[in-house]
């Protein structure tokens, strides 16, 4: 994986009757950068204006000193977690992972063998036939993390990924996500509302307030 810089600069993203506002940020490649804030602060539509989903009002967001602000997100080259994973319920976790690779068309033994590598990297071979309903929430955190990375992302973006487990999966998985970061070198950008958790994985840290991004 190729870490990308990430920059907004004179940002304004207006959602509904909400404005959020992001003077200039600067991620360098390789950089933890934690955004923190409270619930309904906006965190959410920082990040999502990141991929795509919202269009910018003014100002420009690049990835490696390309603009990217008209881009799609499949063309963004990021690979997202959610808060609650998104996966599939009638995909098994072979499919679930395997799913960005076959929307790309990758062909069927290339894709097979990518799969098969990350599900190893991340001890869940053993689950790969299996269903996410049917496996703990550790476990599914482990697929979201195969199915982001398979894609072999320049920026990996995390939602509030640990809010929904218990005090000790979340603490193996502060440890995966520093193992991620050695392994695959990408830039990570990711949201939550715990300080404590933003200080301890972070190199940096913005924080929202009255809908602006304070760094």
């Amino acid at each position: 994986t190729v870490a990308a810089s990430i920059h907004v600069s004179n940002a304004r993203i207006r959602r509904g009757d909400f404005t959020l506002e992001v003077k200039d940020l600067e991620i360098a490649p390789r950089e933890i950068f934690a955004v923190l804030g409270k619930t309904g602060s906006g965190k959410t539509v920082f990040m999502e204006s990141i991929m795509g989903a919202y269009p910018l009002e003014s100002g420009e967001i690049e990835q490696d000193g390309r603009s990217i602000s008209a881009l799609p997100l499949q063309k963004r080259r990021l690979g997202v977690l959610y808060q609650d994973h998104a996966l599939f319920e009638h995909l098994s976790v072979f499919d679930n992972v395997a799913y960005g690779l076959a929307r790309q068309r990758i062909p069927k033994g290339e894709r097979a063998r990518r799969v098969n590598a990350m599900l190893e990297l991340f001890d869940i071979s053993h689950l790969a036939e299996r269903f996410p309903g049917t496996i703990s929430g550790g476990e599914a955190q482990r697929v979201a993390f195969a199915r982001a990375l398979v894609l072999n992302p320049e920026i990996l973006i995390l939602d509030e990924p640990f809010s929904a487990l218990d005090p000790m999966t979340k603490y193996q998985m502060y440890d995966l996500l520093r193992a991620v970061h050695r392994k695959f070198s990408c830039t990570i950008l990711f949201v939550t509302h715990d300080f404590s958790e933003a200080k301890a994985l972070a190199d940096r840290v913005g924080i929202i307030l009255e809908g602006r991004l304070r760094c």
